[in-house]
């Protein structure tokens, strides 16, 4: 190397600006001779061990070299090195170890084809010629540098500059001798612009606990699953025919400690699924535990896709909680966020000093409604970080499925956007080509490496098969939120019973398309927030009639075709809307109305399971029959739910005046038992009813059946009855 040009490289070491560290760094062989060269800025003196040979300083440099004669250092040595307070260092030299990530590695990564890229990309323990060390390996193509900078070398960039994998724009370092534990960030210097970027490690497995940001080398899981039963039986569910009631939980204001502190993962997996448990849910969904540093987004603003949020414990602490709902017969769901992420300093937001993980164009790459930034899924690099991602939850967690947020804002190009504000696709429509690309890939890829999962997705727009196969182009979806129902059930129930005689659509609209998809009914935590109001005080009247409309909404939810979700504190009709700082108001349960919610609630869960004709077609019109959905004038509908060996009849009044004497159409003859009124004084109710007796179904033709029978409806109430042959 000419004089002039090794000058240049090595100032270039000395100002953390060169993009291969390993060309003029490490051991070489020069003119007959090795060489070693070292840039060690605390060091005083520097020795190689192997051999006990000394380096010279280069004058006025923190560089040191070693030249001499061939096989006296090893391929692999030992640096020995004093700082100026005479403290002895003894490490591996890094940039005496080759690359280590494979190419066919590094081109799937760049195909968006790497299922699990995490394995690779991130920081790992790893171990070359029976050395151990952390291996980092991160993707910043407009990088000019990236150094790993943490505890272990004061921070300092120009320690730990990494190598470039050619043109993958992935850099690597393998060094050695450093464990577990240590804190670490890329510093990043961007070709064009020499802006130096400070960045958390988007694979990070774990992180400090906000507010402060640095990741953290992972420890290898040494987790024992005792879930083996569960997971074999995950692939062979029929989840289309089985209960699914979910309980839907934000873990930091569910419950906390005497202090206010927030409950471990450990300790939820005690208190939250024996209350799940006895609650009869058959599926827990976490709102995103994936690591976030502002509390107020519930988690909804992530910057570590592969990390279990460090406010509750570790991953293993995480895990063990996953474990204890299975070995409880609980599922659970992960709420996972792909459509957006935060413009923090430390994310992904202009990550190697360019829009990378988000588009360039604010029109492309910003939600102007929550002031964060959008995937760009056309790169494959973003798409393989979400899809790994996804595959990362499912595997090594165990998670049983994820909820996809926002998927209406990745459909569309034009969400939440004016005339002008947007940049239509290359047929000039409003559909995000390269997004309806990823979400197709996400779900052959989630079904395919995880067979049994579910996939739903939370989109609020008619766009039509996102719970059908990708192959009849669907979106592949397994269940998708059916917020029409959600809407339209809680603006009728918002109205005053003397109007809802003008309002019956509103309820049995929902029917004209029960069948399209394959719906997940929802009363989530978009409903009791931010003005809102919580469901108890959604409903109108006195208190007698909020209770009352309460226990009949969900009595009607859990008959309706559908699977169920309900928010945390909405099963037991909490009075004030969620407040994410603030734990449930758990003390109204000392109260009765209060009490009879929750009973109702658990009983309906119990119900739901036991009987087929309400969990077995819930996607089928086999399933479901009406009997009378025009009686607007007394605000009154009956149905039948069924399966192919049982059916029920559900009749529901929602004005506060009884009727006695009310007369419905039956599918058979015989005699008919009530099993359940949301009345019941049980439930805190007024107790009217058919309880007690038998109720006959009479030769006379009703409302298209050959038989009917004559029953009290109580008010604001919903009743199930059964043939007693099948009670």
């Amino acid at each position: 190397m000419q004089s002039n040009n090794l000058d240049h490289e090595l100032e270039r070491i000395a100002q953390a600006r060169h993009h291969d560290p390993f060309s003029v760094l490490g051991k070489h062989h020069e003119q007959d001779l090795d060489l070693v060269r070292v840039f060690l800025p605390q060091a005083d003196e520097v020795t190689i061990v192997e051999g006990n040979v000394r380096l010279e300083r280069i004058p006025d440099t923190d560089l040191f070299e070693w030249r001499g004669t061939p096989g006296t250092v090893p391929d692999r040595y030992h640096l020995v090195w004093s700082d100026s307070a005479q403290h002895e260092h003894i490490v591996h030299d890094p940039y005496s170890f080759p690359p280590q990530l494979r190419d066919f590695d590094l081109h799937l990564f760049s195909e968006g084809r790497h299922r699990h890229a995490y394995r690779i990309l991130g920081a790992h323990v790893h171990a070359v010629d029976e050395v151990t060390g952390i291996l980092f390996a991160v993707w910043a193509p407009n990088a000019e540098r990236v150094s790993v900078v943490g505890e272990f070398n004061h921070w300092d960039g120009r320690r730990h500059p990494m190598r470039v994998r050619g043109g993958s724009g992935v850099w690597e370092l393998f060094i050695p001798d450093l464990e577990p534990g240590n804190l670490y960030k890329y510093e990043i210097r961007n070709r064009e612009s020499g802006e130096i970027l400070l960045k958390t490690d988007p694979y990070a497995q774990a992180f400090e606990v906000r507010p402060s940001t640095a990741s953290i080398i992972a420890c290898p899981t040494r987790y024992g699953w005792g879930d083996q039963v569960w997971m074999e039986q995950r692939p062979s569910r029929d989840w289309q025919h089985t209960p699914m009631s979910v309980y839907e939980v934000h873990l930091g204001s569910w419950q906390r400690g005497p202090e206010g502190e927030f409950l471990g993962y450990r300790q939820l997996a005690e208190s939250l699924v024996n209350y799940v448990r006895e609650m009869g849910f058959t599926h827990i969904e976490l709102l995103p535990i994936t690591e976030h540093p502002y509390d107020p987004s519930w988690g909804y603003q992530a910057t570590g896709y592969f990390a279990p949020t460090s406010r509750y414990g570790t991953a293993d602490d995480f895990r063990y909680f996953i474990d204890v709902c299975h070995q409880n017969d609980i599922g659970v769901l992960l709420d996972w966020v792909p459509a957006h992420f935060p413009k923090d300093a430390h994310g992904l937001a202009r990550f190697d000093g360019t829009p990378l993980y988000e588009h360039a164009d604010p029109r492309l790459g910003e939600h102007l409604d929550w002031s964060t930034l959008i995937y760009n899924f056309g790169r494959n690099e973003v798409m393989n970080f979400l899809l790994s991602s996804a595959v990362f939850w499912l595997e090594e967690m165990h998670i049983d499925g994820l909820r996809v947020d926002a998927v209406a804002s990745i459909l569309y190009l034009d969400y939440s956007r004016e005339e002008g504000e947007w940049v239509p696709n290359r047929y000039g429509g409003r559909e995000n080509l390269e997004a309806l690309d990823f979400l197709r890939e996400l779900n052959v890829v989630m079904h395919e490496e995880q067979p049994g999962i579910l996939m739903v997705a939370e989109e609020s727009t008619s766009w039509p098969q996102v719970s059908r196969p990708t192959w009849t182009g669907g979106l592949g979806f397994d269940m998708k939120w059916n917020m029409g129902w959600m809407n339209d059930t809680l603006e009728y129930m918002s109205e005053d019973p003397l109007y809802r005689r003008y309002h019956q659509g509103k309820l049995t609209f929902s029917m004209l398309y029960a069948f399209t998809e394959n719906f997940m009914l929802p009363f989530s935590h978009d409903e009791v927030v931010h003005g809102k109001q919580s469901m108890l005080n959604k409903m109108p009247g006195d208190e007698w009639q909020r209770f009352a409309n309460l226990r009949a909404l969900y009595t009607y939810m859990f008959c309706h075709p559908g699977k169920k979700l309900l928010f945390m504190g909405t099963e037991f009709g909490q009075g004030q809307e969620w407040n994410s700082t603030q734990v449930l108001d758990w003390y109204v349960l000392e109260y009765p109305y209060h009490q009879g919610v929750q009973r109702l609630v658990k009983n309906l869960n119990e119900l739901y399971r036991e009987l087929p004709a309400l969990h077995h077609y819930e996607f089928d019109w086999r399933g479901f029959e009406w009997i009378d959905c025009n009686d607007a004038d007394n605000s009154v509908l009956s149905f039948v739910r069924r399966s192919d060996d049982q059916f029920v009849v559900v009749v529901v009044n929602l004005t506060p005046q009884p009727h006695h004497g009310y007369r419905i159409g039956v599918p058979e003859a015989g005699l008919y038992r009530e099993i359940f009124n949301s009345d019941s004084e049980f439930y805190s109710g007024s107790n009217m009813g058919n309880a007690g007796g038998t109720l006959i179904a009479e030769e006379l033709p009703w409302m298209d059946k050959s038989y009917s029978i004559s029953l009290t409806l109580p008010p604001l109430a919903a009743v199930i009855l059964q043939p007693e042959q099948d009670v």
